[in-house]
């Protein structure tokens, strides 16, 4: 009998768990560790973000899924991965932290034949002073974060219905921040929100960003084939925002954020400050802060991973310029080289490098998107690590990995910009492959035929869809496996 136990149960821990429960006999045993009690479809948290859904309807309860599903479930967060067991007890184990209510602070000892990591990330909100919902900004990050700024957003709406005149600025909350999306599809749906309660007029909304020009999103930007011709996306993107009347500013630090406004720092080395009377600004990342020890309990944590707290998988970690990075250095399998029985997928894995151009400021300070690897690529990684394990118990360990390299994946965006029924819209990309490779494709680094861009009432509808597709497939319900990551 194998053991595989998966911390976390975000898109591609939850996914693996319900595909190795699905693919493997009932002898073998499926834990699943995670330190939140209910499965949150995050794309949709912006729309709890702006009170047009309820955190009910992006979430769930995950043991009773679980339970119908044969898998083991323990509300409990990851301390510490023992891959090669400890004196006397050779059999590889983690560390757990239950956070349940009535065993709050248990540890537990649990072994494993295979783990998968799929912990996500840490919100890094004290990365920036002031930053984050326990201070002086909102987040749609987590649902019960997504419920209070909506409600700070209809707070908001009274006063400008009332006459007052209302600033609101939304985007990154540092430097290195990723998820760029969120934020971009955040202030579109304010902005439709706005329109939707008639207090447009009375609102200004800023877009403050760590892209160094619109359209970057975290991949360096895109060229994309829109209406018969080949744009760049930072064209798509500003025309948009100049739609909409949304101001942007680009290459943005926040240095720190005060009850009622932003200073930050630009590419050109310029110091600012912004008023606010409502803000919405997404963290930068880490890892969750898993240790790792050795037989003799030494501590390798900075062997398996980096010094972002992301786990190292078989990738190319080597130091090498910008210029120099290839598409073939990033991970295809998400095993750990020196131990193979370890996977690491989604968010949780270290990137060997950023998509986006590195930059500094004039003042030396790094202001440039991390890579994204969330959504669709998450639920694919933790397919491929699943079925990998699942062929190793059933077909032996030599059976070769399976892989799900972002090099070699295209990846599709569906980016809410408003969410009426009739006059609702989106702005729909797709891109192939994920990694820019200039190898194969000189030009842009992606293929032309699978990298295009599209706004209007059908991509709406298609988000729409999306969430409710999704949410059937994450409660497993009849046929879920036929649903596509």
């Amino acid at each position: 009998m194998a053991k595989i136990v998966i911390l976390g149960a975000g898109i591609s821990g939850h996914t693996a768990a319900l595909i190795l429960r699905r693919g493997l006999p009932g002898e073998h045993e499926v834990i699943v560790a995670s330190p939140n009690r209910r499965w949150n479809w995050i794309p949709s948290n912006i729309w709890v973000g702006v009170g047009v859904m309820k955190k009910e309807d992006v979430t769930f309860e995950l043991r009773p899924v679980y339970e119908k599903q044969g898998v083991v479930f323990k509300q409990a967060r990851g301390l510490e991965i023992h891959p090669e067991g400890k004196a006397g007890a050779p059999a590889p184990f983690v560390t757990l932290e239950y956070t349940e209510p009535g065993r709050e602070g248990e540890r537990e000892e649990v072994a494993y034949d295979y783990l998968v990591n799929a912990t996500g990330p840490k919100l890094n909100f004290a990365a920036t002073p002031g930053l984050g919902p326990d201070a002086n900004s909102h987040s749609v990050c987590t649902f019960d974060h997504a419920e209070r700024t909506a409600q700070a957003l209809k707070a908001a709406i009274e006063r400008m219905k009332k006459g007052e005149r209302l600033t609101f600025v939304v985007g990154t909350g540092h430097g290195l921040c990723t998820c760029e999306g969120a934020a971009f599809e955040y202030v579109f749906n304010l902005e439709f929100e706005l329109r939707r309660a008639g207090v447009r007029d009375s609102a200004r909304i800023v877009f403050l960003t760590n892209e160094a020009e619109l359209g970057d999103f975290g991949v360096d930007g895109l060229k994309l084939t829109h209406a018969g011709f080949r744009i760049p996306s930072k064209l798509f993107a500003e025309s948009l925002f100049v739609e909409r009347g949304v101001e942007w500013i680009t290459g943005a630090h926040v240095r720190k954020v005060d009850p009622a406004s932003v200073e930050y720092e630009t590419l050109d080395g310029q110091i600012q400050a912004l008023h606010f009377d409502f803000a919405m600004l997404l963290p930068p990342f880490t890892g969750v802060g898993l240790k790792a020890f050795d037989r003799a309990g030494a501590e390798i944590t900075s062997e398996l991973f980096a010094p972002n707290q992301f786990m190292k998988v078989d990738a190319d970690y080597a130091p090498k310029a910008y210029e120099d990075w290839q598409a073939s250095d990033w991970p295809k399998t998400y095993q750990v080289p020196k131990y193979p029985n370890i996977f690491a997928v989604g968010i949780a894995f270290a990137p060997p490098h950023q998509i986006s151009r590195p930059r500094k400021s004039k003042n030396g300070t790094p202001i440039a998107p991390a890579p994204p690897r969330t959504g669709m690529p998450s639920g694919i990684m933790g397919r491929a690590a699943a079925m990998t394990i699942i062929d190793k118990i059933l077909r032996g360990p030599q059976t070769p990995a399976h892989e799900a390299g972002l090099a070699e994946m295209g990846a599709a965006c569906v980016a809410s910009a408003g969410s009426g029924i009739l006059r609702g819209s989106a702005a729909s990309m797709t891109m192939y492959p994920v990694i820019p490779d200039y190898k194969r494709f000189p030009l842009s680094g992606r293929d032309a035929r699978y990298t295009f861009g599209e706004i209007g009432a059908a991509g709406h509808w298609i988000k729409i869809i999306l969430h409710y597709m999704f949410m059937y497939k994450a409660k497993a319900l009849p046929g879920w496996w036929l649903i596509p990551e």
